[in-house]
This record gives structure tokens, sequence and C-alpha cells, in this order.
């Protein structure tokens, strides 16, 4: 590439020298076409290689005796280092039309050596392009195994997680934070599994009545299961306590009840852990139908729940 730039050079500076210099010698044809030779070259020099281009192709059709030295340099400013808008092809053509149509040109062998340049670069340009296609197939492909090792690696830990639990189970406690919207299971103060979960449509303070969308607060126990649930599976808490009723009362108002920790309304399993993403519930706690399948296993009836704001 840096010797056609040098090549390219030698031949714009031959170009200026034969082209502009006083008398015009190689030209047998009025000061006119001297002139507009000129206009061209300077808009050349000054680095309008568009506008260049366009007066060397009005030189070729007006004046044909001169066509090889317009089309050569057309093709000079075509492929020359610093034209930012360079288009090797049109340069290839120009070379190529006056290596054909102008085989006494004394610019044929200058035009037959730059067809060489030209090609080998596009020959090169092609290899390179070849070449990075394959390499952002083979960066994509990386990319998929990378991610299907992630969410594998995530698999087996979910998976190693749960068998943990099995084996360490069953839950004796079940502790909720309602802020952190996290449901942790626990077995003599250890951590069997964590999950993520949606609460009530009104999940701040304490339940205090029938239809507040309210998730309690308090200790409460698991005291029955239900696997025919309309949320795929439920496991009811033992709400409302002594002391939610008298509450209930002195407010005068019913305190409310059907609270559980549940999956996804049947047919919604495949929203799966997006639901976590706002609060949805009647009040009650919600997971995915996996994860209430497998708390379901760990927790009996009577396990301790404690509900945190």
């Amino acid at each position: 590439m840096s010797k056609m730039r040098t090549y390219l050079c030698y031949i714009y500076a031959g170009l200026l020298i034969t082209l502009c210099a006083g008398g015009c010698s190689y030209f047998s044809e009025a000061a006119a076409i001297k002139s507009t030779f000129k206009d061209a070259n300077d808009s050349f020099s000054q680095g309008r290689f568009s506008e260049s281009i366009r007066k060397y192709e009005q030189i070729a059709e007006k004046y044909p005796a001169l066509a090889d030295k317009a089309l050569f340099s057309m093709g000079v400013a075509f492929a020359f280092p610093w034209n930012e808008e360079k288009d090797y092809q049109k340069a290839l053509e120009c070379f190529q039309k006056l290596a054909w149509d102008y085989p006494e040109s004394s610019y044929r062998k200058d035009s037959e050596a730059l067809i060489e340049y030209i090609q080998d670069i596009n020959l090169k340009e092609k290899r390179i392009h070849s070449q990075q296609a394959n390499i952002d197939a083979l960066q994509r492909e990386l990319n998929c195994t990378e991610n299907e090792m992630a969410a594998l690696k995530e698999k087996t830990m979910a998976l190693e997680q749960t068998i943990a639990a099995l084996q360490n189970g069953p839950a004796d406690r079940i502790l909720i934070e309602k802020k952190d919207r996290r449901m942790t299971l626990l077995s003599k103060g250890q951590v069997l599994k964590k999950y993520k979960i949606a609460l009530g449509g009104n999940p701040e303070g304490p339940k205090e009545k029938q239809g507040d969308k309210k998730t309690p607060e308090g200790i409460y126990f698991i005291d029955a299961r239900n696997k025919d649930s309309r949320f795929h599976l439920s496991l009811h808490i033992s709400y409302p306590n002594a002391k939610d009723k008298k509450h209930a009362r002195d407010l005068g108002v019913a305190p409310g009840g059907d609270i559980m920790i549940h999956g996804l309304k049947n047919g919604f399993a495949w929203v799966g852990e997006l639901h976590t993403t706002f609060d949805w519930t009647e009040g009650c706690i919600a997971v995915t139908d996996k994860e209430i399948e497998e708390i379901e296993k760990l927790v009996p009836n009577g396990t301790i729940v404690e509900i945190k704001p």
C-alpha cells in the first residue's frame, strides 16, 4: 500500500510538471486546452478531487485526442491516497479503458502498472474482509458459547442449592423481608434457599383490613396447603393472629384472610421471574411455579413464618 502511495505521488508530480509547465510542450492544442487542464490540476492539487475528476471527464469528452491523458488523470485522482472518497474500482476502470482503447498512449505502461497495484490491493482487501468475517463469526460463536456456559453454570448452581436444601431440610423457619422483596428458607439457623418475591399491590405497612392489598407483618406459621390452587400451588399463612384480630376490632373492620405463599396464576407460568417487576397480589407472597414446587417440598405445615417490614 505504501509502495502504491509513493508511486501515485510520483505520477502526480510528473503530471503537474508536464501539464502546468510554461509552454506546455506536450500539447499542440490551443491555450484554452492548457487552461482547462490547469483548472483541473489546480482542483486536484488543492484537494478538491471530485471537482478535478469532473473536469477531467469534460476534457475527455470535449477533446478526444487528450482522452488518454484525462483518463489517466482521473484514475490517479480516484486512487490518490489523500482522497477521502477514493474509489479503487473506478480508478481501475479508468486505467483499464486507457490500456484497452489507447494501446499507443504514452500512459499505457504506467496504467498497466497501476492496474496491477489496484488488483493486488483489491485481492488483499477481499482476503482481509473474508478474514474479518470469519473473526466476527467466531466471536459471535464464542459469545453464544459463553452465554450458554454462564446459563449452564447458573442452572448448575441452582440445582446444587436445591439438592443441598433438600438434603439439609426441611425448613423450620421462613423469613420474609418486604422491603427487599426477599424470602429466605432456614433450617437450624442455616440458609437453605432465597427467593425474589412479589407482594400485595399496596405493600407499605402491615395488613389492617380485608381488601387493603397489604401483606401482613408479624409472626405466623404455615397451617395448610392447596395443591389445586388457582395460583398453581399455595401454602396458607396463619393470618390473622390474635394481635391482628384485636387491631381490626379496634378499627371496626374485618381483618381479612387467605394470605398465602403461592405461584403464578394458572396459565401464566411463562411470565417466570418477570412477575417480580411489580407487586401484583391481593396481599400474598408470590414466587414462580418452579419455586413454589420446591418450597412446598422443603416447608412442612407448622413452619414458622416471620414477615418483616
